[in-house]
């Protein structure tokens, strides 16, 4: 099922320009790191934190090599104590993330969802995206007094995209990024920047930063963003108890 998902959203953005080619060898990449990837749940007996995280397959950890070396993984191993219930999936758009925030009312320490990705590659229209950003971040902010907002960076910098594709991935994603900027501001939710500019993106930089589908972040890609994460969400002082003693 999520493989399906995934598959949707890609086709649905190359179906737009009539681009293929290598683009179908990409896709076939990103499907099956899709079903590769598994989510990361981590449930300490001595846990002194919750953490839910919510979202796509960025929050499921797919490109990484395993589930450990995911954000999620990375998470557990810095805070052995933390307690994570991930229910991201392959292919989920902010419309899928209000229903996995919707599977229970369980309070958090902290609720992070990265999702967003398939709300640009879909071409869905920035009102309903706009909508589904809105109710997520509200819902989230019902769990938790700390809802974190990790959206991808500039999908259009991805070696998955070719121009004239990747322009229109750049500029939906930079869209995005203010729709969830304006709602993390309503919300009292932080906002995780990690959209840049081509000439200013580690991922541009930096072909090993993405999985081998072009698309998902790699092992180290994973790795920065957890970095990004603990500096503009302060996180690491957040989640100190959770730490061994």
């Amino acid at each position: 099922m999520k493989t399906t998902l995934l598959f949707m959203s890609l086709v649905a953005a190359i179906a737009v320009l009539g681009l293929g080619g290598c683009a179908a060898s990409r896709i076939s990449q990103a499907a099956q790191l899709a079903r590769e990837s598994e989510p990361l749940q981590h449930r300490p007996a001595n846990a002194s934190m919750r953490l839910l995280i919510v979202g796509d397959s960025t929050g499921v950890g797919t490109g990484a090599t395993s589930p450990q070396t995911s954000l999620a993984g990375l998470l557990a191993q810095a805070f052995p104590r933390l307690r994570i219930d991930n229910r991201a999936r392959d292919g989920a758009t902010f419309e899928g993330v209000v229903q996995q925030l919707q599977a229970d009312s369980a309070r958090y320490d902290v609720v992070l969802i990265q999702a967003g990705g398939n709300d640009v590659i879909r071409l869905r229209s920035d009102d309903a995206v706009r909508a589904d950003i809105d109710r997520a971040t509200a819902l989230a902010a019902a769990r938790s007094d700390r809802v974190l907002l990790m959206p991808a960076g500039n999908v259009g910098n991805a070696p998955f995209f070719f121009p004239p594709l990747s322009s229109l991935m750049t500029t939906r994603a930079e869209r995005l990024h203010g729709f969830i900027q304006a709602a993390a501001q309503r919300h009292g939710a932080v906002y995780i920047n990690l959209f840049q500019a081509p000439e200013d993106d580690p991922f541009v930089q930096d072909p090993n930063l993405h999985a081998r589908d072009g698309l998902h972040p790699s092992d180290a890609g994973y790795r920065l963003w957890f970095d990004e994460l603990l500096r503009q969400a302060d996180l690491a002082e957040v989640l100190a108890p959770a730490r061994v003693e």
